[in-house]
């Protein structure tokens, strides 16, 4: 089935307004958060569309939206346009599910967001989790100006540990792509894995149970990104045993013997300037990375009104 939607995000002013927009099949929430959290700025929902109702569904945020999630051959594409000076929030009830597929159908997810001056769009889901054969595949576009802001999470998944299944899905791919708003490419991104290779891709994953991004680009986020680049170095450097230089300026070791770390992340600057930064994680659990995004996105809160992943 294919669902199509498209939300244009304004300012309103005199209004208090803090609303959740739900669209079906990923579970996605969005919340419409008042910048400043000041009657003048304010996020409101301006228009909404949908081919096939009620695939956007706008709620006050004492309901519960209880949506399906992607099944094989599911193709679901939305639009958002986030107005000057507004905040917005993606965030989703709980970790994304993806089901089998049947032959070689694949779930598939478009999003394509326009990011205005001063504005700040944070998608911050839960992880993808990926059924036993499942296929499936989500490309990300967002539309930037110099000064908007954009806080991405991507992140999923080896399978359900429970039911026994480790990296067990047939093919995952995750496309996330930054541009400026004269088509001028910014960022460009493509995770693929898929069983029909070489090797399997639990063989490939060395026993690592989570990959995940991380992107923070813009200036409001500019405090943030230094913490997550100088805690990211500190962690690795503590992690990996990096001889270090100490008081006296000669190289120390913590360790002279390495053992394989349960959890990895880099950290690395793009775009003119620097005004971006992406983090790459893979850890042995999906625990260890909800830590990790709570303590290096803790200085969101006054940004969005709430800790992200608490």
């Amino acid at each position: 089935m294919e669902r199509t939607g498209k939300v244009v995000v304004e300012k309103q002013s005199k209004t208090i307004l803090l609303n959740v927009i739900a669209f079906l099949v990923r579970r996605v929430l969005v919340k419409l958060i008042p910048f400043g959290f000041t009657p003048s700025l304010m996020a409101v929902a301006s228009s909404l569309y949908a081919n096939a109702p009620p695939s956007l569904l706008l709620r006050s945020l004492l309901d519960y939206c209880c949506c399906p999630y992607p099944v094989f051959g599911d193709s679901i594409s939305c639009e958002f346009e986030i107005g000057d000076g507004c905040t917005t929030v993606f965030t989703t009830q709980a970790s994304t599910k993806v089901y089998k597929s049947v032959g070689s159908k694949c779930s598939a997810q478009f999003l394509e967001v326009t990011v205005g001056s001063d504005a700040l769009l944070a998608i911050l889901p839960d992880p993808v989790t990926c059924f036993s054969t499942a296929r499936y595949s989500q490309k990300q576009v967002f539309r930037v100006l110099l000064d908007s802001n954009l806080v991405i999470v991507d992140w999923f998944t080896s399978g359900r540990h429970e039911s026994g299944e480790k990296w067990d899905f047939d093919l995952y791919k995750s496309t996330n792509n930054i541009f400026f708003d004269d088509n001028q490419p910014l960022f460009l991104d493509t995770v693929l894995l898929e069983q029909q290779s070489i090797s399997p891709i639990t063989e490939r994953m060395r026993g690592y149970q989570v990959i995940a991004m991380i992107i923070l680009l813009g200036p409001k986020l500019k405090h943030i990104q230094s913490e997550v680049q100088d805690n990211v170095k500190r962690m690795m450097s503590e992690q990996l045993h990096i001889p270090f230089t100490g008081l006296s300026g000669c190289a120390q070791s913590n360790s002279r013997h390495f053992t394989k770390p349960s959890f990895i992340a880099s950290c690395s600057v793009f775009g003119p300037k620097g005004i971006g930064v992406i983090v790459r994680v893979a850890a042995m659990t999906t625990e260890s990375v909800y830590k990790f995004l709570q303590h290096q996105l803790v200085g969101m809160e006054p940004l969005i009104g709430v800790l992200p992943y608490h």
